[in-house]
C-alpha cells in the first residue's frame, strides 16, 4: 500500500484537472477535456463577433441596412403636376391638361389576404379598423363606380400587374388611396386637350406622348407650363399589405403656370378663314395674315392656312405645323418702298410732291430696271411712284441715298433682326451689309428685292410709320398666371424712334393716297380712312436649285389712318394665274373691317388725303 501511494504522488496524475508533479512539470490532461475547453473558446469568439455585428447593424447601421430594408418596404406613387393652361387675351382656354389616374393591382397580393387594417377619419382624429377582403372589394367597387363582381375579377388571380380601372379623376384616386386596399396602386397620367381645335393651333403648338411641348408656345414655354410632380409614399409589409401606422408622406404637386397670350380667338378664327379662302381660290401654296395693335405691339391674330389641330397634329403635314408668319423669310417686294420713302423724307432728300421724270426703264451702272406695267416717260410725284409701285421711279429717287444710309434706315426698321415673340424658329431674314452688295443689289433693296424678311418683320417696320415714327416691339405673350391666380405681365421691350413724327405723318399720307388715288383702291373701307401698300416678288425654287418658280403676293396697311389702331398684313405664296391681276385688297379689307368692329373703333374723322400721282 505504501508503494502505491508513493507512485501516485510521484506522477501527480489526477482526474480533476492538470497539476504539477514533484518534478515541477505540467501534468497532461485527458483529450476530452481539451476539446471541451477549445469548443467553449470558439463559442465565446462567435458570440463576440455576432454581438459586435448586431451593435454595428442595429446601433450604428454603418452599412445602411436598416434604411435599405425600409426602402424595400416603401411604395411611391407619382402625383403628376397639372400642366398650365394656354389662354387668349380674354381668358378663353386654348390648351389645358386633365389629370387622370389608372388604378392597377398586383393580384398575387390582393388575392392572398383575409383582412387588413387601415386608418379611417373619426372626428378630428383617426381610428385603426380591421377590414375583411369582401368588405374591401365592396368599398373599392363603390369608389370606382363598378360592380363587386367586376372588381373581384380584376383583383383576383396570379398576375403581378393588372388594370382595375383607367382614367379616373383625382378625387376618385384619393378615395381609392384612402381605402389602402392591399396590392392596389395608382399611376398618374395627363391628357392635353385643345378646346378651340385648329383656331390658333399653329401658335399654341402641341405636346408629345410624354407631355413635353413639341411646337409653338407649348415648346418655347415648356418650363413655365410643366410644373413639378408630387408623390405619395407609404410603407408595405413583406406580405404586400399596407402598414397603417407606418410611413405615409405626401408631397403635393406644384402645377404649371398659365400662359396668357395677346391673341383674340374670335379675330384669329376670322383671319384664318379669310386667308384660307384666298389661298383656296387662287390655288396657292400657303398664306398667312397678321393683325397687330399699332399702339401696344400686341399680336391680335396670326393666321396660317392649313392650320394644325393640336388634338391630332398627325393629320397636318409637318411643313404646315409651324408659324410661317415668323419662320418664312421671303423677298417682300414693293411693300419695302415705304421704308425707302421714309428714308428720303427723313434725310430731306424729297417730299411727297417731289417730281421725277420716269422713263420706261432706268439703267444705272449697266444694270437696267423696269416696272410691272408698260408706260412711257412720265412725270411722277414721289407719292405717285409709291402709289403705282414703280421700281424705276424708286431707283431714281433712291440715288439721293448712299448705300450706308439705305442699310442704316432699313436696319432701324428692324430688317435683318428676328422679332423674338416667343415662337420656335423665328427668322432673322437675310440683309447683307453694304460691302457685300453687288451693283444690282444696292438698288434692288430699295424696292424689296435682294433682301428677305418674315411677315412679322414687315408688320413691325410699318408700325414705326403708324405709330408716329416710334417702333414698338411685337408681343404675343401677355403674361403668366400662377396657381394662386396672381398674374405677372411680361415687361415691355424698349421702343425705337426710327423716323420723326413729321416724316411718319407724310408717309402715312402717301399710303392713304395709295388707296384714294393709287393702285390699292380695293383696300378701302367705308367710313374709315385706310393706308396700304401692295408687294409682289419672285419666289425662289423650293428644291434648292437656282431660279424662281412663282410669286409672293402681299398687302399691308393700317386704319384708321389719322390715328392707326391696327396694322393688317396678308401674304399669299405662289398663287396661280396672272400675278398682276391678283390683289389681296379684299382679304385685307375683310380682316381689317372685322378688327375695327370687334374693338368698337369709331369711324374716321377728317378729309382723306389724296396726293396727286402725276407731276405738272
Amino acid at each position: 500500500m505504501a508503494k502505491a501511494s508513493k507512485s501516485t504522488a510521484q506522477t501527480g496524475r489526477t482526474t480533476a484537472g492538470r497539476s504539477r508533479g514533484s518534478t515541477g512539470f505540467p501534468v497532461r490532461l485527458p483529450h476530452a477535456t481539451k476539446r471541451l475547453r477549445l469548443g467553449v473558446g470558439i463559442m465565446l469568439v462567435l458570440l463576440l463577433v455576432i454581438g459586435g455585428r448586431l451593435i454595428m447593424v442595429q446601433g450604428l447601421d454603418i452599412g445602411g441596412y436598416a434604411q435599405a430594408a425600409l426602402d424595400k418596404r416603401l411604395q411611391t406613387t407619382v402625383l403628376p403636376a397639372q400642366r398650365g393652361e394656354i389662354v387668349d387675351a380674354s381668358g378663353k382656354v386654348l390648351a389645358q391638361s386633365v389629370i387622370r389616374y389608372n388604378i392597377t393591382v398586383d393580384q398575387t397580393v390582393a388575392s392572398n389576404f383575409t383582412d387588413y387594417q387601415r386608418t379611417e377619419k373619426e372626428g378630428d382624429g383617426t381610428n385603426l379598423v380591421t377590414v375583411s377582403r369582401s368588405q374591401a372589394i365592396s368599398d373599392l367597387a363603390g369608389a370606382l363606380g363598378m360592380t363587386v363582381d367586376q372588381v373581384t375579377a380584376a383583383v383576383t388571380g396570379t398576375k403581378k400587374f393588372n388594370y382595375v380601372a383607367r382614367n379616373v379623376t383625382p378625387d376618385v384616386e384619393q378615395h381609392v388611396s384612402d381605402l389602402a386596399f392591399p396590392g392596389v396602386y395608382s399611376e398618374g397620367t395627363s391628357q392635353r386637350v385643345y378646346p378651340q381645335g385648329a383656331v390658333g393651333g399653329n401658335l399654341v403648338g402641341f405636346v408629345g406622348s410624354d407631355g413635353t411641348g413639341l411646337a409653338g408656345i407649348e415648346q418655347t414655354q415648356n418650363s413655365q407650363l410643366s410644373g413639378t410632380d408630387g408623390k405619395r409614399t407609404y410603407e408595405i409589409g413583406a406580405d404586400g399589405l399596407r402598414i397603417p401606422v407606418a410611413t405615409d408622406d405626401l408631397t403635393p404637386a406644384q402645377n404649371g403656370q398659365t400662359v396668357k397670350l395677346t391673341i383674340n380667338s374670335d379675330l384669329q378664327y376670322y383671319a384664318q378663314q379669310a386667308v384660307q379662302s384666298s389661298v383656296d381660290q387662287l390655288h396657292a401654296e400657303w398664306g398667312n395674315a397678321i393683325v397687330m395693335d399699332a399702339k401696344t405691339g400686341d399680336i391680335l391674330a396670326m393666321a396660317d392656312t392649313n392650320p394644325v389641330d393640336p388634338n391630332d397634329p398627325s393629320k397636318t403635314a409637318a411643313k404646315d405645323r409651324g408659324v410661317r408668319a415668323v419662320t418664312a423669310a421671303y423677298e417682300p417686294g414693293s411693300v419695302e418702298k415705304a421704308l425707302t420713302m421714309s428714308a428720303l423724307i427723313q434725310e430731306g432728300k424729297a417730299n411727297p410732291l417731289s417730281e421725277y421724270t420716269v422713263p420706261p426703264t432706268v439703267t444705272i451702272d449697266g444694270e437696267t430696271f423696269s416696272d410691272a406695267f408698260t408706260h412711257g416717260t412720265e412725270k411722277r410725284t414721289l407719292a405717285g411712284i409709291l402709289g403705282y409701285s414703280m421700281n424705276t421711279g424708286t431707283v431714281l429717287a433712291g440715288q439721293a441715298l448712299t448705300n450706308q444710309q439705305r442699310y442704316d434706315y432699313f436696319t432701324k426698321f428692324g430688317i435683318g433682326q428676328a422679332p423674338d415673340i416667343g415662337l420656335p424658329g423665328e427668322a432673322s431674314g437675310i440683309f447683307a451689309t453694304p460691302d457685300k452688295w453687288d451693283i444690282r443689289q444696292q438698288n434692288t433693296v430699295l424696292f424689296g428685292q435682294g433682301v428677305t424678311q418674315s411677315t412679322l418683320q414687315t408688320v413691325r417696320a410699318y408700325d414705326a410709320i403708324a405709330n408716329n415714327g416710334t417702333m414698338v416691339q411685337p408681343r404675343l405673350i401677355d403674361g403668366y398666371i400662377g396657381a394662386n391666380g396672381a398674374e405677372n405681365k411680361t415687361p415691355d421691350k424698349p421702343t425705337t424712334q426710327v423716323i420723326s413724327p413729321q416724316t411718319a405723318q407724310l408717309v402715312k399720307n402717301m399710303l392713304e393716297s395709295d388707296v384714294t388715288m393709287g393702285e390699292v383702291k380695293d383696300a378701302g373701307i367705308p367710313g374709315y380712312r385706310v393706308g396700304a401698300k401692295t408687294g409682289t416678288s419672285q419666289a425662289p425654287r423650293d428644291d434648292g436649285t437656282p431660279g424662281y418658280d412663282g410669286y409672293t403676293a402681299s398687302l399691308i396697311g393700317m386704319a384708321p389712318i389719322e390715328n392707326p389702331r391696327f396694322i393688317v398684313a396678308v401674304v399669299i405664296q405662289r398663287p396661280q394665274g396672272n400675278i398682276y391681276g391678283i390683289t389681296q385688297g379684299p382679304v385685307f379689307r375683310s380682316i381689317m373691317s372685322q378688327a375695327l368692329r370687334l374693338y368698337n373703333v369709331p369711324p374716321s374723322t377728317g378729309t382723306p388725303v389724296a396726293y396727286p400721282q402725276y407731276g405738272k
